[in-house]
């Protein structure tokens, strides 16, 4: 077996007492084998995927359906209580906010309880986790209804009314679902309210199937991209865009919504000019809903601890402004305008309009990244916190069914959501029982309640949606504190924050992700490069320039080098490190050529010995050191031009006399040097465990120099 030397040196050990600084510095690895046939990694693959057996057909229909797993040992009298009592809770929470947020993406109300219903059942027969709500998602529906407007448009429809037009003709609707009529009769028969929720259906399809593909792939390695700041700035800045699209409902105005880059600047400016035109029942409607809706949520959050379950105030503002639209006349009177004919049941499932693929393909891929990010990091979070764990790539595939399936039944986009998930995590919930539970309260819905919000004020639903914003828009008030954590997220934040807002929420998000890969890039491109000292009493070496009292040996120089080195930040390696020894060693051998030439010119007599003399009394002066010891604990590795640049900043030290030393190299930095041919160089090119060690050596080596040369 090859034996690896930690200390490469050509030179014969010394002996006697001379040997004993070199001894104790050398070390063997003996590296391990590594087996790298291609063909055998393959056959073993493909063997292992494709074999069958009954045992493992179990474990893949169990591992796919996690519902098998956890049901048949659900501790009855333990889980129960808690599961009925959050999903009811959820329950009643979710039922308002489902019809508001169908405003947001531009659908009926219906649409948002059949979104509700279907994902709460689909996420308990495929999901991991035990504690999240997977529902409606405000960021989802906004970047839902851009897309509906826009195709809404291109298809020839008005967009001076509502995007929430009432549905007048829901039977030639369900008739066009069942019906095997000819493709112009279909156009004829589906309205604008139609048309919307085929193309909302048609993205969350599209968006389903891209999460299924991620799972089956293997690539939730995307979400890593997305920062915790950078996703909290997305969330912000499309809140301030969701804020901007209701407002339009709170004045009661009939304006087009707007979509595309600066959409939210357009919509104010519509606004503005016909602010005069403002419904002041529809005002005064949405007043006393913030007034009543803002503290009373602020106490339910002051008082959650001593609460068993949050005052459901949006279902009693809901209830109470239905009857007061129902017997006031608000509509016939002041012509307010109400969410309009819900009706009950189900409609027939019918497929999505694969002619529309090719137009929302490219609006899906943001959609389908942002909803299964958000949902494997809170199904992550509560896992930790509750002490059981979840798998990812199945979170991938729950919350792509909970898109594919539900699509077929006239739904849109789907996520987990913090707001619900702490809501249901705190009033009990042990299982996704609790999610049934859910499902069973709106379904009660579906059946019987839906068409008593006949009378509904819009206006209503949008300060539910507002007011939801609260937790989104709070986080103005933690940039302080992200200020004095970490100030490279804080700008991530604005930078994702502000793109959001002010452009658009997809451009945002691409914006927040290279953005913030660019600060990367920086990061690794300017690093951190202090020269160390020693700390006394230790066999410890830490930054001259973070902390007091080190010490420095004499003649030797430690720097520490805080990244990769690679082809990016190559040059400032160089120029850090001459910038901080003081000493460039092309410019000293430039200076010797220099020196040399002149020399010549002058013409001495003895010019051999005097040139010699300068020479030397050149180089001497200025160093004050004879050796360099780079710490390389933080280079985590080396590309082509990193091995090239060490080789060229140890060759053009050693030729003005002074040796470079590495130290503490992973097993990657190691390898890579070997494979670079990095000690072919010379002699000097030493490679050790510890600064402490290259230090020791460092120091016996120019001992043993001295008193070799006095002998």
């Amino acid at each position: 077996m090859a034996e690896f030397n930690d200390v490469h040196s050509g030179t014969e050990m010394p002996e006697g007492d001379d040997a004993k600084w070199s001894f104790h510095n050398r070390m063997f690895l003996e590296p391990q084998e590594k087996k790298r046939s291609m063909k055998a990694l393959v056959v073993k693959q493909a063997k292992k995927s494709c074999s069958c057996t009954p045992a493992k057909v179990k474990d893949y229909v169990f591992s796919f359906f996690p519902v098998l797993q956890w049901l048949p040992k659900y501790k009855l009298r333990e889980y129960l209580l808690g599961d009925i009592m959050s999903g009811v809770i959820v329950g009643v929470l979710l039922v308002p906010q489902s019809i508001a947020y169908s405003l947001l993406a531009g659908q009926e109300p219906i649409y948002g309880l059949y979104t509700s219903f279907f994902s709460a059942i689909i996420y308990f027969i495929f999901g991991t986790s035990h504690h999240i709500s997977v529902g409606i998602f405000g960021v989802l529906c906004l970047m839902v209804g851009q897309v509906v407007d826009r195709e809404l448009q291109r298809a020839g429809y008005d967009l001076e009314p509502d995007a929430l037009s009432v549905l007048t003709d829901t039977a030639a609707y369900v008739n066009t679902t069942i019906s095997p009529l000819n493709q112009t009769s279909q156009e004829l028969l589906c309205d604008k309210s139609c048309y919307a929720i085929t193309v909302g259906a048609t993205i969350t399809f599209i968006a389903g199937v891209y999460q299924v593909a991620m799972g089956f792939f293997q690539v939730g390695f995307v979400s890593v991209y997305l920062s915790d700041s950078l996703l909290s700035g997305f969330v912000t800045g499309a809140s301030f865009t969701i804020l901007t699209s209701q407002a339009k409902y709170l004045l009661g105005l009939d304006i087009p919504r707007s979509s595309g880059i600066g959409s939210i600047i357009a919509t104010w400016i519509n606004i503005f000019r016909n602010i005069h035109k403002t419904n002041i029942c529809d005002l005064i409607t949405s007043f006393l809903c913030f007034l009543v809706l803002i503290p009373t949520k602020e106490l339910n959050e002051h008082f959650k601890s001593r609460l068993k379950a949050p005052i459901p105030v949006e279902l009693v503002v809901i209830v109470t402004a239905t009857l007061a639209s129902y017997f006031g006349k608000l509509k016939e009177t002041y012509g307010s305008s109400i969410a309009g004919h819900i009706p009950t049941g189900f409609l027939p499932p019918s497929p999505p309009d694969w002619n529309l693929i090719p137009n929302v393909a490219l609006d899906a891929i943001p959609i389908a990244i942002i909803g299964f990010a958000i949902t494997v990091s809170l199904s992550e979070m509560f896992a930790k916190k509750h002490g059981y764990s979840v798998k990812a790539n199945q979170e991938m595939y729950a919350i792509g069914f909970c898109n594919i399936i539900p699509s077929f039944f006239h739904c849109f986009t789907t996520s987990a959501a913090l707001a619900k998930t702490l809501v249901k995590e705190s009033t009990g919930c042990r299982t996704q029982m609790s999610g049934v539970v859910t499902g069973l309260v709106i379904l009660l819905v579906l059946l019987v309640i839906a068409p008593l919000f006949y009378s509904l004020q819009k206006c209503v639903l949008a300060v539910i949606t507002i007011v939801n914003l609260r937790g989104a828009l709070r986080k103005f008030k933690d940039l302080p504190k992200m200020w004095y954590l970490s100030r490279v997220d804080t700008v991530i934040w604005i930078v994702t924050m502000v793109a959001s807002a002010l452009i658009s929420t997809e451009i945002g998000l691409l914006v927040g992700v290279c953005f913030s890969m660019l600060c990367v890039i920086f990061r690794t491109q300017r690093p951190e490069a202090p020269l160390l000292g020693w700390v006394a009493e230790s066999e410890t070496y830490e930054s001259l320039s973070a902390y007091k009292n080190l010490q420095t040996k004499p003649g030797i120089v430690v720097f520490r080098f805080e990244a990769p080195l690679y082809y990016i930040n190559k040059e400032c390696f160089k120029s850090t490190l001459y910038k901080q020894t003081g000493v460039n060693p092309v410019g000293v051998k430039t200076a010797k050529k220099k020196a040399a030439k002149r020399m010549l010119r002058e013409k001495e007599v003895d010019s051999r010995g005097n040139e010699t003399s300068i020479s030397m009394d050149f180089v001497s002066e200025p160093l004050g050191f004879h050796t360099i010891v780079i710490d390389c604990c933080a280079v985590q590795f080396l590309d082509t031009a990193g091995i090239c640049t060490l080789k060229e900043v140890c060759r053009d030290y050693r030729e003005i006399d002074v040796q470079v030393l590495l130290a503490q190299c992973n097993p990657s930095v190691r390898s890579s040097l070997i494979r670079g041919e990095f000690f072919k160089e010379g002699e000097d090119h030493l490679l050790f465990h510890s600064v402490h060690q290259a230090v020791d050596f460092a120091l016996g080596s120019q001992g043993h120099s001295g008193t070799s040369a006095s002998k």
